[in-house]
């Protein structure tokens, strides 16, 4: 009966820390990692790479963003680039030449990433049908003449 006491009284204090220690907030399978910091755990979303603050609160967990330098940095290099083609297109409308090592803005004010579609001219156009033109001439002629061979035949 002692040990039974003993050991009640063994698994009771082993109980009470682990229950005085709050929960870590859940990872969700895997989408979120967390590390622990001086300020409390740092958790990263694993699918769109935000970045929280998570500390204790009376009611639970509080995870707070991070602000992101990234799409500030981005947000500005767009920002330049843009001042960058507007200033060129006027260095060029008034007969200025460009830097050396300068080139010149695209026409379109397609972006650097963006898909540019050049159509076909004229002459392209031109040089296509004279193609199929033969190719289908070609093609008469060659039934006409397994015409006359059918007809030599029967």
């Amino acid at each position: 009966m002692i040990r039974a006491a003993f050991a009640a009284f063994a698994v009771a204090l082993l109980a009470i820390p682990a229950g005085a220690q709050s929960p870590a907030p859940d990872s969700e399978n895997g989408r979120y990692t967390f590390n622990q910091t001086p300020d409390g755990l740092l958790r990263l979303d694993t699918r769109t790479g935000h970045v929280s603050i998570c500390n204790k609160r009376a009611v639970g967990w509080a995870c707070e963003m991070v602000p992101d330098e990234r799409s500030a940095l981005e947000t500005e290099i767009n920002r330049l680039q843009n001042e960058n083609v507007t200033l060129k297109r006027e260095l060029i409308s008034r007969g200025i030449p460009l830097p050396s090592g300068s080139r010149a803005p695209e026409k379109s004010g397609a972006r650097q990433n963006e898909l540019v579609l050049k159509l076909p001219s004229d002459a392209d156009l031109d040089r296509a049908m004279s193609f199929f033109e033969k190719l289908w001439r070609r093609l008469i002629e060659m039934v006409q003449s397994m015409q006359k061979e059918q007809d030599k035949k029967g």
